[in-house]
């Protein structure tokens, strides 16, 4: 039979760890808006995404969350006329990240919520296994 209380425990595990894998591609996002590329016209640091995967775990015959891979956003850099950096082409124009600020602050605040939600449901299934064990004391 399957323990309800490790199951929970399983899949609020799963579902923390997939979160700070995210809020650690966020940070990353966010500590590199402002980086340029090595070079006169080189690329500068290019958004990260992460995408989740449900993947069943049969021991306990429920979905956890994995990460199913860490990817790279495609979208345009954002071009700005500055013709001191070092990093400007040959017409003053200096490529900057695809981060856009907001959506990362976004990302951050889901994140944070979820990776507390997921920890509020292991502190809620410790507590009921903790008062199970306690009615089984009194009981015998």
């Amino acid at each position: 039979m399957i323990d309800p209380i490790d199951a929970t425990m399983k899949i609020a595990a799963s579902g923390l760890n997939a979160q700070s894998q995210r809020l650690r591609v966020v940070s990353e996002n966010i500590a590199n808006a402002n980086s340029t590329g090595e070079t006169a016209g080189a690329d500068p640091y290019r958004r990260k995404t992460i995408a989740f995967d449900s993947v069943l775990d049969r021991t306990i015959s429920a979905s956890l969350v994995e990460v199913r891979k860490i990817g790279s956003d495609t979208s345009p850099f954002r071009v700005e006329y500055d013709p001191g950096n070092p990093a400007a082409d040959e017409n003053g124009n200096v490529k900057l990240p695809n981060v856009n600020m907001l959506i990362e602050m976004a990302d951050m605040r889901e994140t944070n919520r979820s990776y507390e939600a997921n920890l509020k449901m292991m502190t809620q299934a410790r507590t009921l296994a903790m008062r199970t064990i306690d009615l089984l004391r009194t009981s015998s």
